[in-house]
């Protein structure tokens, strides 16, 4: 059943932060096509909104690279399987109502895409990066993955049958850095090893979590590698990207495997970004 489109008694259901573009919009469009019920979280109504109009006109068990339906009207409504919260995921009390309205709707939690993240303010200095700044980029990236891994720790942990999965969206950050970075760098850095305590602390509970490295996926944040974004020696240089379906079928797959296998870490990146041998 798991490779196969799943009907409504048995629709397993994902939260995915960050479902406004990009990433967040390909997964969460990949994971509805697939058969599940996704709960769509951001900070701005109106791109969730264009997110689950999008999963509407995708047909059943198109791939996440598939064009949508060619009749499907561009605002079509989210279905029942679709459920839209406006989330700041860095405000405890916003990440306590996704998750209680995602528990009063589906009653259960199968997977959670903690993807929600900023770079912040770019070519700025380490030297000269204010408090806020750094701030912001930790307080959702980092504190805030860590508030939606707790809250689908409880529901998860509470479900019957018992059990779930995590997903954290890294990147090949976690593993080099690029100049001026200095906040993003150790957030990623940091999911690396809420990773690592997630999957230990989860194992009494059937609650897997991985982690996915995404190396220049082809979104309105990356959209600055095609213009040329600065390298370790200084020089600024176009860098390649690929499609954001790419990540979304890798997430799928991470997410389709039964509990008792996971990914741990995945990366998955543009082939020929300067990221092996980077600097």
């Amino acid at each position: 059943m798991d490779a196969m489109r799943r009907t409504d008694t048995d629709r397993r259901t994902a939260v995915v932060t960050g479902a406004g573009s990009g990433i967040g919009r390909a997964v969460a469009v990949a994971l509805n096509a697939a058969g599940w019920s996704v709960a769509l979280a951001g900070r701005r109504v109106e791109t969730l909104e264009e997110t689950a109009a999008e999963m509407s006109a995708t047909p059943s068990g198109a791939g996440p690279g598939d064009a949508p339906a060619g009749d499907a009207p561009a605002d079509a409504p989210a279905d029942g399987h679709v459920l839209t919260v406006r989330t700041d995921v860095s405000q405890p009390a916003d990440v306590d109502a996704l998750f209680a309205a995602v528990h009063e709707r589906y009653g259960r939690l199968d997977l959670l895409f903690n993807n929600a993240g900023t770079f912040g303010p770019g070519g700025i200095a380490l030297e000269d990066l204010p408090l806020s700044a750094w701030q912001k980029v930790v307080d959702t990236n980092l504190t805030g993955a860590f508030l939606c891994a707790q809250a689908a720790f409880r529901l998860m942990k509470a479900q019957k049958p018992q059990g779930g999965r995590i997903i954290n969206n890294g990147s090949v950050s976690a593993h080099a850095p690029r100049p001026d970075s200095v906040a993003y760098t150790a957030t990623k850095h940091a999911m690396t090893g809420l990773t690592k305590s997630l999957s230990l602390d989860g194992r009494r509970y059937r609650i897997a979590c991985g982690q996915i490295d995404i190396g220049n996926a082809a979104t309105d944040m990356t959209e600055r590698m095609r213009r040329g974004v600065k390298q370790a020696n200084g020089e600024l240089a176009v860098e390649p990207v690929m499609n954001v379906s790419d990540v979304a079928t890798t997430v799928l797959h991470m997410a389709e495997l039964p509990l008792e296998a996971n990914v741990q870490f995945a990366t998955v990146m543009a082939t020929a970004m300067p990221y092996v041998g980077r600097g």
